[in-house]
């Protein structure tokens, strides 16, 4: 590059497979000189780090501009927002209540009715536990301190506490999703009681990102009386949310789900119509409207908000953007590949996130075989595990198909070329492993695998 010039464009031309866990990519540059004028483009190499990142379902990177709008807050206000005798702690209640706004505009709820937590699972904890302590009951006749709907494939962070509930007196209902992994209003009406106290499904599941009847759902818990939770943290800031509109009572969302840091988010507590109270799960200092005690993280709060405010700014583009490279990822590897399952809904689910399984190829050795790819097989709660995905085979899924599932989710730095490159890498390892697989071959020659009497010893 000459001295004085500026580059007025880039372009990738293609890519290069990666040696050594770099990939060379070759750019075209542009580049403007002082007088104005435009230089032809030139070529050059440059290295790009693996492995690519299509694990945005489990954790997103910081945005910069999330990072740039805390950093103030680590070295120069570094107050506690609970001292309200001085500058320093003034501005950080200042900077708390200025990151509530944005997340309750968000959701479209109301500043107050938003409070910080540490994460989604705390967030899904204190409001189902919380609600069912506020809420129990004992109706004639019942010897169950009340009575809660869920589905089978919630995150690990609803079914839990759901558990030990279950363990304390409640009664619970998990109900089973259709083979696509939706959860109706019809399946939630069938399942209420006299004493059901607490609905809780989720918007959009982890796993498979189905879209789940939300709206419907909170209408029914609206004309029962019944306090409705939903964990929206793949959906929040990722689709538009309207907690008035979906009759949502309790909302859960998570700070690093939408490019915020780790160890914050969001629970929304309605205030009004009808008023939600909640049993706290730790006393304390009475931060968060007393839901909630303990020092604020005025920091992490502060980026939480701004990556509410980005997230509400960008979505739209943002989904649209997603919408077209998953479809084109999907497209390129069912093209590629034979014998590929979608698994969850073919149309009612996220932009940004598709779960495949491979038929003939066993999970574990698929992963081995794109190292260069970060992706999951599950949750990412899960994906120490070697049991297959519980919600797969919620659905249904048998386990050899559970097994070769990958999750495959994308986000606001995923590119064209990333999806291109991925797709090539998942169908080599894909024929290298089923080239070693005498079921495979048994299947190219038509013979229906599943109706084999094998022989046992």
């Amino acid at each position: 590059m000459i001295l004085g010039e500026q580059v007025w464009g880039v372009g990738i031309v293609r890519n290069h497979a990666p040696w050594q866990g770099w990939g060379h990519i070759l750019l075209r540059l542009g580049f403007k000189t002082g007088s104005g004028s435009r230089n032809p483009a030139k070529e050059l190499y440059v290295a790009l780090k693996f492995p690519i990142y299509l694990d945005n379902a489990a954790s997103t990177r910081c945005d910069p501009r999330v990072v740039e709008a805390m950093l103030p807050y680590f070295t120069e206000h570094f107050g506690n927002g609970g001292s309200r005798s001085h500058s320093f702690g003034w501005k950080a209640e200042e900077a708390v209540e200025a990151a509530r706004d944005s997340a309750a505009a968000l959701i479209g709820a109301q500043s107050k009715e938003i409070v910080f937590t540490s994460g989604a699972t705390e967030s899904n904890n204190l409001a189902i536990r919380g609600a069912a302590s506020m809420y129990a009951r004992n109706p004639s006749g019942s010897t169950a301190r009340g009575h809660i709907v869920t589905s089978m494939i919630e995150h690990k962070a609803v079914l839990d506490p759901c558990k030990r509930l279950q363990r304390e007196g409640f009664e619970v209902t998990f109900l089973r999703p259709a083979a696509d992994g939706l959860i109706t209003r019809a399946m939630v009406e069938e399942a209420l009681r006299a004493d059901t106290i607490l609905v809780s499904i989720m918007w959009a599941n982890n796993e498979i990102g189905t879209v789940n009847e939300i709206p419907q759902i909170g209408e029914l818990c609206k004309s029962r009386e019944i306090v409705f939770h939903s964990d929206g943290t793949q959906w929040v800031g990722k689709m538009p949310t309207d907690v008035e509109g979906a009759g949502v009572d309790l909302l859960s969302w998570s700070s690093h789900k939408i490019y915020g840091p780790k160890g914050t988010a969001g629970l929304f507590v309605r205030r009004r119509k009808p008023r939600i109270r909640l049993e706290p799960l730790v006393d304390g200092g009475g931060q968060e409207r007393g839901m909630r005690s303990g020092t604020q993280n005025v920091t992490g709060i502060v980026g939480f908000g701004r990556a509410c405010e980005l997230a509400r700014a960008e979505m739209e583009a943002d989904g649209t953007r997603l919408l077209k490279l998953r479809r084109k990822l999907e497209r390129e590897l069912m093209q590629r590949v034979e014998s590929v399952q979608l698994n969850g809904h073919a149309e009612r689910r996220l932009p940004h996130l598709t779960n495949l399984s491979f038929a003939f190829v066993e999970g574990e050795s698929l992963m081995m075989g794109i190292k260069d790819i970060a992706c999951s097989s599950g949750s990412a709660c899960t994906s120490a595990s070697l049991e297959p995905s519980y919600v797969l085979k919620s659905l249904g899924v048998g386990d050899e198909m559970a097994h070769s599932s990958l999750r495959l989710s994308l986000g606001r730095w995923s590119s064209e070329e990333e999806v291109d490159y991925a797709a090539g890498a998942i169908a080599k390892a894909v024929d290298h492993l089923r080239s070693m697989s005498p079921l495979y071959d048994l299947h190219k020659e038509g013979i229906d695998i599943s109706k084999i009497q094998w022989a046992h010893h």
